[in-house]
């Protein structure tokens, strides 16, 4: 428990602001409200840095109303984001940055989402472990619009459990109801904390770290990802059991909502979590992670873009666009069994390149000259550079040789599959 002003002091100290400042500039981002950019923020603390540290000691100092932002969702809804100023970034990260290692000390250790050395693939690996114990009946229980219905009054007297300094609490609470901008129209913040704040994630996990130690109580096996809980148990009797009565203390207790229709039981196969999935490995009889199909249609239809005959940029502009979206995407997935995936993908990738790069050419007469080039025979060639037809072409034996998966990496198509082994060795 923190003593009364030594947590507002930490959180003016000058090295915490620079440190806040520098994370805000690094991460950039959208301006709020008041239009300010992030390139003009230090000449803005230059002027008025002081009079905002008073402001914030005084209590006089009130937060802007958040930009609304609507981001679509794979299923055709949107995710609202509240954009604060950029003066507001720095003070939610100025207080980040000083309840972190506080709260970092009785967080749960299954807890993966927004913290210092947890990751999502963390949290699967765990599920697997616990998967492969014989926990293998999942509850997975969606808490819906989970940011848009946080309860101001208790997530106060969550925070209060551990910091007893008033101008903390109550800045904290000028940051839950400062209000939100859509458009020209100001509506207020009654409840909720506005997703994309640089608080948001740590009240979060403020918050559901009740549920956490409620599931270490009850001596539940679960993990954690921000919001994305599942509760592993032994039997579907005991996944009904757990889904009703941890449903129960999360409306009643901690005042949060769970979507009875998205929330569902089910044996591994059946569920998607943090993009992943999972299967079992008859002849090991152990569960292994893999991409989730949805995630691996999400990200063709992405690579797709990216190769499409009618996007007006250069080849080579297409081979570094696709290598930045393969390497993100492995990275993220790497630990689950895709290498399937990836060959694959590098089969459509290079199918699809050789039409680019095929309509690059232009002219039947700059096809045959490239092509003989490459080394196609006479004949081959002027039989491919005066026929129609840009997916039956690129598909054949002529094209494919001038434009092979050798000379398609030296032009600097990535191949997913060579990355994959690389990486996840």
């Amino acid at each position: 428990m923190e003593k009364q002003s030594m947590i507002i002091n930490n959180i003016l100290s000058n090295d915490n602001l620079n440190r806040a400042y520098k994370q805000v500039v690094k991460n950039k981002g959208a301006a709020g409200i008041d239009g300010m950019e992030c390139e003009a923020l230090f000449s803005h603390l230059r002027t008025n840095g002081a009079q905002l540290k008073e402001s914030i000691r005084n209590q006089a100092y009130n937060p802007l109303p958040v930009k609304r932002v609507e981001i679509p969702k794979e299923d055709g809804s949107k995710r609202k984001l509240g954009i604060p100023t950029v003066t507001d970034r720095l003070i939610q990260q100025a207080v980040a940055q000083v309840l972190t290692p506080i709260y970092e000390r009785i967080f749960h250790r299954n807890s993966y989402g927004f913290r210092p050395e947890k990751s999502a693939q963390q949290a699967v690996l765990k599920a697997v472990e616990y998967m492969n114990d014989g926990y293998n009946w999942v509850v997975d229980i969606d808490l819906e619009k989970f940011f848009d219905t946080v309860d101001h009054n208790k997530l106060i007297s969550i925070l209060n459990k551990e910091i007893k300094d008033g101008k903390v609490l109550s800045l904290i609470r000028k940051f839950l109801v400062s209000g939100v901008m859509v458009g020209e129209h100001m509506e207020e913040t009654e409840i909720g904390t506005p997703q994309g704040g640089n608080l948001s994630p740590l009240l979060a996990n403020i918050i559901l770290n009740e549920l956490d130690w409620e599931l270490e109580k009850r001596k539940l096996k679960f993990v954690r990802y921000a919001d994305d809980c599942i509760i592993l148990v032994r039997s579907q009797k005991a996944a009904q059991r757990v889904m009703d009565s941890i449903t129960k203390y999360i409306e009643s207790k901690l005042l949060l909502k769970v979507n009875r229709k998205k929330s569902k039981i089910g044996r591994p196969i059946e569920i998607k979590y943090l993009g992943f999935t999972f299967y079992n490995q008859f002849n090991a009889k152990k569960y292994k992670a893999k991409a989730h199909e949805k995630s691996v249609q999400k990200v063709v239809r992405k690579l797709k873009q990216l190769t499409s005959r009618r996007w007006g940029v250069s080849n080579s502009v297409k081979a570094q666009k696709i290598a930045e979206v393969l390497r993100g995407w492995i990275n993220y997935f790497k630990i689950g069994s895709i290498l399937t995936v990836t060959r694959k993908l590098d089969t459509m990738l290079r199918y699809r390149f050789r039409m680019c790069i095929w309509k690059h050419w232009k002219t039947p007469q700059n096809k045959y000259k490239n092509l003989v080039k490459l080394g196609v025979g006479s004949r081959n060639a002027a039989r491919a550079a005066w026929s129609h037809g840009y997916a039956r072409i690129c598909r054949t034996e002529a094209v494919c040789y001038a434009m092979s998966n050798a000379r398609l990496a030296r032009f600097g198509l990535l191949s997913a599959e060579a990355y994959f082994v690389k990486v996840s060795s």
